[in-house]
């Protein structure tokens, strides 16, 4: 009988209603108590790291899971993490790039309501997430609604429903249907090789910035003084406004002349970005901007966190950035 460990970080999973609303109190040992016919699935241990809402989850937080993971990895044959689903997808990238070529399951699920009331959808997504996790296929997945999930392709799209979450620009890996797992034979799991690598440093000196017709360049000035990336989520396929007096090149220009790294993604959740497009994209590409393609923006996140927690060089971190890892990014050039 396989061996698991049930990590808990709190989350919707783990809520009780409280004096101000619904907060974590639930320990991962208790929510196994509504679960107990994952006794005949496995042998299962807990521990409780965390127990939090998710949207207080931080990179610190990431670092002390990817320990507890090394610290009992030999121990299990795979792992899963109950967690929140605001941040889960922020987390499960992270997790994807800080645990790579794992030769066991390390599955993320949490749930929409919590497994305490009747109606939920907990009690299904935490024993579906230790079914999949005793089927000894190793990397980081997302198990919610029946799906299994590429760590670095999981989006919540959805406040309420159970279907929260869905694989963006990759296929699902595989569904569960009760107590079987089945495989989509047009996304094969990619295997790392060599051993397990457990990555400890992240640089979090990063921003966000959307763009918005009427948005000011001048913003880049102030964020370069505070933040050594900058990620740029522009219209369509990519483009960068370059007419008049809210024209963003030039201050591109100016920034990757300083040594900033700049990244440009798009908006738009489907499809990924093609810079080489339109004019307004070929000419940002002009500079030693660096394309996210069809990357989701928590994998860009945290990929780049990852990235910048190893070097600073700025052709460095392009070349590792753009260097495809298990499905999480798929080059339109290459296509081509």
């Amino acid at each position: 009988m396989k061996r698991i460990l049930l990590i808990g970080t709190g989350g919707t999973i783990a809520c009780e209603k409280g004096n101000h609303g619904l907060a974590p109190s639930l320990t991962a040992k208790g929510l196994l108590s509504y679960a107990g016919e994952v006794g005949d699935i496995c042998h299962i241990d807990t521990e409780q790291i965390l127990n939090i809402d998710s949207t207080n989850m931080q990179p610190e937080y990431w670092l002390r899971i990817v320990e507890h993971i090394e610290t009992a990895y030999n121990r299990y044959d795979g792992f899963v993490i109950t967690h929140g689903t605001d941040t889960l997808a922020y987390t499960s990238a992270a997790l994807f790039y800080m645990i790579q070529n794992s030769r066991k399951p390390i599955v993320i699920t949490g749930a929409q309501r919590p497994i305490s009331i009747s109606e939920t959808d907990a009690k299904r997504n935490l024993v579906d997430a230790i079914r999949f996790s005793c089927q000894g296929i190793g990397g980081v997945f997302v198990v919610f609604d029946g799906k299994v999930i590429n760590g670095s392709r999981a989006e919540k799209l959805r406040t309420k429903s159970y279907n929260a979450f869905e694989s963006i620009n990759y296929p699902v890996l595989a569904t569960i249907e009760g107590e079987k797992v089945l495989y989509n034979q047009q996304a094969a799991v990619i295997r790392g090789s060599g051993r397990p690598r457990f990555f400890k440093s992240l640089c979090t000196d990063i921003f966000l910035l959307k763009l918005i017709p009427g948005i000011e360049p001048g913003i880049l000035d102030y964020l370069s003084t505070m933040y050594a990336a900058i990620i740029i989520e522009s219209y369509g396929s990519g483009g960068i406004p370059i007419e008049g007096k809210r024209n963003f090149l030039s201050k591109i220009e100016e920034l990757t002349a300083k040594g900033k790294i700049i990244v440009i993604t798009t908006q738009v959740l489907l499809e990924g970005s093609d810079l080489t497009l339109y004019e307004v994209g070929q000419k940002a590409l002009k500079n030693p901007v660096i394309p996210a393609y069809d990357m989701s923006t928590e994998a860009i996140v945290t990929k780049l966190m990852w990235v910048l927690g190893q070097t600073k060089d700025r052709k460095r971190v392009k070349k590792i950035f753009l260097t495809p890892i298990n499905g999480d990014l798929v080059i339109e050039d290459a296509k081509k």
